[in-house]
């Protein structure tokens, strides 16, 4: 691809977090948008794993995920949109959606995985509102 785009410009000022780990689980990527998004700046982030943002209960589940698409250069999820659980640098939970992609360096071996991820938490919380506006409504014509 022929493009004039500044890459570096592009990761810094899209909305959603880009997060991208190495070969070795470690974050060689945090854009200004994963700050915003979880609290941690650049320099927290860079080198630290996942366990950053991953919730305690789902952190082996995420690992082992993690080793066996590293292993395999093939992540099961594919284009399909996440959605999960994850942790505020303040303890907070937050609701985030995301998509993941493998990258290869010149050999076709795995050097990382890309996140794209979009903080959901406030939507989620819409969400259950009006579910429960739903179930309250038609409990009340029973």
């Amino acid at each position: 691809m022929n493009t004039n785009v500044d890459l570096k410009q592009l990761v810094d000022c899209i909305g959603d977090a880009i997060v991208v780990v190495d070969a070795h689980e470690k974050i060689v990527l945090w854009n200004p948008a994963a700050t915003r998004i979880f609290g941690y700046s650049e320099e927290e982030a860079l080198g630290s794993t996942l366990d950053l943002i991953v919730p305690e209960r789902q952190r082996h589940r995420h690992n082992e995920g993690c080793r066996k698409s590293m292993e395999t250069g093939i992540t099961r999820y594919g284009a399909s949109l996440l959605k999960v659980p994850a942790l505020h640098k303040n303890g907070s939970m937050l609701s985030i959606a995301f998509t993941v992609g493998m990258l290869f360096d010149e050999h076709q071996k795995v050097n990382g995985i890309v996140a794209v991820i979009r903080d959901e938490t406030e939507r989620y919380a819409q969400e259950r509102v009006l579910k429960q506006r739903i179930s309250d409504l038609e409990n009340s014509h029973s």
